[in-house]
């Protein structure tokens, strides 16, 4: 897991309830290990775009599709990643952190 997630962790305080599946903490921690595995820093890279597809998000919650019932997706910049959320009433709930070749089934069952 390292040094990246635990600067994630710290960087994901909001204004707004904003509430990181534990699954989803999974999906950043599988991609942070598999990115450094292939170049130390690659992981923190990974970790960064996240973390800043998150602000935008968090800016304006509505900017992306809904994909699947009320579960919208964000693309991840330079990662074949993309974020899943849902966001109801004040509150934004990221179900994952999914790799775009994933199959719909992976992730439609946490929606």
């Amino acid at each position: 897991m390292g040094r990246g997630l635990r600067t994630y962790r710290r960087a994901q305080e909001v204004s707004c309830p904003f509430i990181i599946r534990p699954e989803a903490e999974a999906d950043l921690a599988e991609g942070f290990d598999w990115y450094e595995e292939r170049r130390s820093g690659l992981g923190e890279e990974f970790l960064n775009e996240v973390q800043t597809r998150l602000r935008k998000i968090e800016e304006n919650p509505l900017r992306h599709a809904v994909v699947y019932r009320n579960a919208r997706q964000a693309l991840i910049r330079r990662f074949p990643y993309k974020v899943l959320y849902l966001f109801e009433g004040d509150r934004v709930e990221v179900l994952g952190v999914i790799h775009v070749k994933r199959q719909p089934q992976f992730w439609q069952k946490r929606v």
